[in-house]
């Protein structure tokens, strides 16, 4: 079960991949500015994973409208993330949580994800800019997505 709605988000600080080196995300940057979407998913270079951020990438004004903005957040390292968002024309800021310290805050953790190893779950959560958590969703299995009307409703509201 993901961290329940009206709970303070955990801050975090992690790595991105840039064209101009390793970038710090901080979810407490946005705090008092706008609201963030956190889309957490098992892997790059999955087809579902692949689909949704592509998705998620073709709507992201929609997002921004709504001013929000959208960090992904995935187990894999930046290197990885930064070729198959640069293969797949990915334009969401993906974030690397190696270590797996924010999927288990978020409590969003698959376990032995394809008998490798744990994951962190296809989850969402939108954070307000207070830093309190709007929405949550974990979805029921890997191959589900999020339910973005749910997410952009509750940056509407």
């Amino acid at each position: 079960m993901p961290i329940a709605v009206g709970s303070k988000a955990p801050d975090f600080t992690l790595k991105s991949k840039t064209a101009d080196g390793f970038k710090d995300i901080k979810l407490s940057d946005s705090f008092g500015k706008q609201k963030t979407v956190l889309l957490f998913f098992p892997a790059a270079f999955s087809g579902v994973g692949t689909q949704e951020m592509c998705d998620t990438s073709a709507g992201l004004g929609d997002y921004e409208k709504l001013g929000a903005k959208v960090i992904a957040i995935s187990v894999d390292t930046p290197h990885a993330q930064e070729a198959w968002a640069n293969a797949n024309k990915i334009k969401i800021q993906i974030a690397s949580d190696l270590n797996k310290t924010v999927t288990k805050a978020y409590d969003v953790v698959f376990p032995m994800f394809a008998g490798a190893g744990d994951t962190a779950a296809r989850a969402a959560f939108v954070i307000g800019s207070d830093g309190v958590v709007e929405y949550a969703e974990q979805t029921a299995t890997l191959k589900d997505l999020p339910n973005f009307a749910a997410v952009k409703a509750a940056l509407a509201s």
